[in-house]
């Protein structure tokens, strides 16, 4: 009699190239996975009802890729360190296995876990799987953590990276008896979105679950990924992978991904393509350096990393923050953005750094309401990605460059020249003429004619302010003589 071994899946909602899957499998054929709605996750009030969607899509087809193989994906609801080990005593099982996170709760929770299951001497594995290379494997020739992102590049490309990973073809699951045993261990069907208290009606910017994610990938690096260079800075292009989502909940495999573009790499010879490829991995290198930063710098997700943004002076003016969140700031390529986030619960890289810009160094709001607000809205939300990418552009995270403030007009006249993002987030702009758009200079009169709001502030006035605060905290001066050598306004 095979004995059984329990997958605990979270952000690996995937049965292809997996690792705690698959080193189960050398064990055992005997193989069933569970998946706990963790409610200390679900209460907490930054959860993005498009993220709970594409979430419960994935398991869905997780449960049919169980099935397919001949076992089941159980569903758990509670406390993980209650509910799963309850699942595990109540089925006879020998082992848990599953994937590493890197966030604080998560390694909480999982020692929890594990320790609550070894009092029952049920065996307890995890591996790192979500990650090219685990914490640990890429550091510094002190043999510390990176907190700069370029010289992290160049050791991390070196290292050599591994391929995917086996997928089991049969699994063996449980006998009626033993469903009978979950059911009385608390497993419950899987809810719909609207059950677990959530409500999104729009489509995602990618179906959930593997088999969408994998076509996207294919899509991807058979086609945009050799103009990935040119193309990725420009929101009203389809210019990159949009595998975010994917990635955060492991609906694909790190592996198969980096495989796909080594093989677009070797079938092309053409040199701007090759560039675009790797300007693609660069990105992807960039996920991994906020993932290990955050797993050794906990801190970050608590507030700024940088000593002159830890009292810094926010202005923190609620309606300006209303006007940010609703895209009514009367800053065209903003508003876009912002729409664009709460219409699809996605927004595209180079206008997450915009907005972001404008809500710190327009605004003088505190990164981490903007932080938060992405949480709530995010369908591809995930804690050390946000977190890595507000700190960056609020000049208060690991980053050695000049003070950078982006300045909308310029923006949108580089990354949006005919206007064609901000017509299509904006529809009641329509009709204006594609330069009042792109320089945020619009007539009084088109402004009502259009019901579109003026911009809340002004951009030159109060860069200056901002970089007045921030030089006073730099240097303690009291002086509002702008030091050129600290910023950047691009």
């Amino acid at each position: 009699m095979s004995h059984l071994i329990l997958i605990w899946h979270r952000r690996d909602l995937r049965i292809t190239d997996n690792i705690a899957l698959a080193k189960a499998h050398e064990k055992t054929s005997k193989i069933v996975g569970i998946f706990c709605l963790d409610s200390n996750i679900l209460n907490q009030d930054n959860i993005a009802a498009a993220r709970i969607t594409y979430m419960i899509g994935c398991l869905e087809e997780l449960q049919q890729s169980y099935q397919k193989l001949g076992s089941q994906l159980l569903i758990l609801q509670g406390k993980p360190e209650i509910a799963i080990p309850n699942l595990a005593t109540q089925l006879q099982t020998k082992a848990v296995y599953w994937n590493k996170d890197i966030e604080t709760y998560s390694q909480i929770r999982d020692k929890k876990v594990a320790t609550a299951l070894q009092q029952k001497d049920i065996e307890t594995q995890s591996y790192w799987d979500r990650l090219l290379h685990s914490p640990g494997e890429v550091f510094t020739q002190s043999d510390k953590p990176y907190k700069v992102y370029t010289p992290f590049w160049r050791n991390w490309i070196q290292k050599t990276k591994l391929s995917p990973i086996k997928t089991p073809e049969k699994l063996q699951g449980l006998t009626e008896e033993e469903l009978n045993k979950a059911k009385k261990a608390g497993i419950i069907p899987l809810p719909n979105v609207k059950e677990l208290g959530y409500h999104w009606e729009y489509p995602l910017p990618l179906s959930p679950g593997e088999k969408a994610a994998q076509q996207r990938l294919e899509e991807f690096t058979s086609n945009a990924i050799y103009k990935y260079e040119q193309q990725r800075n420009f929101p009203a292009i389809e210019g990159t992978s949009r595998l975010s989502a994917a990635l955060k909940f492991g609906a694909i495999g790190i592996r198969t991904v980096w495989q796909s573009s080594i093989e677009a790499y070797k079938n092309t010879n053409s040199e701007e393509a090759r560039n675009s490829i790797q300007t693609w991995q660069k990105e992807l290198a960039w996920a991994e350096f906020y993932q290990h930063a955050m797993y050794f710098f906990p801190e970050l997700a608590e507030g700024a990393y940088r000593e002159e943004f830890k009292e810094f002076p926010w202005q923190n003016n609620p309606e300006y923050f209303q006007a940010w969140c609703d895209g009514k700031t009367g800053y065209p390529i903003v508003d876009a953005a912002m729409r664009q986030l709460n219409l699809t619960g996605w927004m595209h890289n180079r206008c997450r750094m915009i907005v972001a810009s404008f809500l710190t160094k327009d605004l003088i709001i505190n990164w981490q309401w903007g932080e938060k607000y992405f949480m709530q809205k995010l369908f591809d939300g995930d804690l050390a990605a946000n977190n890595g990418g507000w700190q960056w552009s609020a000049s208060s995270g690991m980053d050695p460059k000049p003070l950078r403030i982006f300045n909308p007009a310029s923006q949108a006249q580089k990354y949006d020249p005919d206007a064609e993002y901000i017509r299509l987030w904006l529809p009641e702009l329509s009709s204006v003429d594609t330069e009042y758009l792109i320089t945020g200079k619009i007539p009084p009169d088109e402004l009502e004619r259009c019901n579109y709001p003026q911009p809340i502030v002004d951009h030159k006035k109060q860069q200056q302010l901002f970089k007045q605060f921030y030089k006073q905290q730099k240097t303690g001066e009291k002086s509002t003589t702008e030091n050129q050598q600290l910023t950047l306004d691009i």
